[in-house]
């Protein structure tokens, strides 16, 4: 009985130890140049977090604080052309890295348990130009192609898929950018 414990366990274990590449984590950049990645960024495709579940288009605003962080502000608009936006701060995980950051939102959940609610924001690509990016979370649940522009060409585009694919993203979950001919104009009161 002990040997076909053994053997099951050991089974058990073998298969674990070969199983999917997903237990690898994605390769980030060596350095982010946070001076050169703060701006605007325009999400052009997304496996999204919860609350941007309703964006129909998005962009990050992110700006280099004296202390080493990064400010954020997350802005989402949706089909009926409404703006919703989120401020927080971005801090790397290891001192002195920039590849790898924790970003956590002002929000009530936030404020009640304060470090429960960080996200991992890992930098996998930075074209050289700092023109595009893609960025996902270790566990692959997540993933962001961005541009400093709403619409790049279809080779980028390419490029892009072609780099998330190859740490393992599967890019057939992203959600693009909704068009603004797609995009309800607000109705002034």
């Amino acid at each position: 009985m002990r040997l076909w414990t053994g053997m099951l366990a050991g089974l058990l274990l073998a298969g674990c130890a070969n199983s999917s590449s997903e237990l690898i984590e994605p390769k980030t950049v060596d350095h982010v140049d946070l001076k050169r990645y703060q701006g605007t960024w325009y999400e052009l495709a997304r496996m999204p977090m919860f609350f941007q579940r309703n964006c129909a288009q998005s962009e990050a605003h992110y700006i280099l604080e004296d202390d080493g962080n990064v400010g954020v502000t997350n802005r989402c608009r949706t089909l009926e052309g409404k703006w919703e936006e989120v401020h927080g701060t971005a801090s790397p995980q290891v001192p002195e890295k920039t590849d790898k950051l924790w970003v956590e939102f002002d929000t009530w959940f936030s404020r009640l348990l304060p470090g429960v609610a960080k996200g991992g924001y890992w930098v996998l690509y930075v074209s050289d130009d700092y023109k595009t990016a893609v960025v996902g979370n270790p566990n692959r649940k997540y993933l962001w192609l961005l541009s400093r522009n709403t619409r790049v060409s279809d080779a980028t585009r390419e490029e892009l898929l072609a780099k998330a694919r190859q740490q393992g993203y599967d890019t057939s979950k992203l959600i693009w950018r909704v068009d603004d001919s797609k995009i309800a104009k607000p109705v002034d009161k």
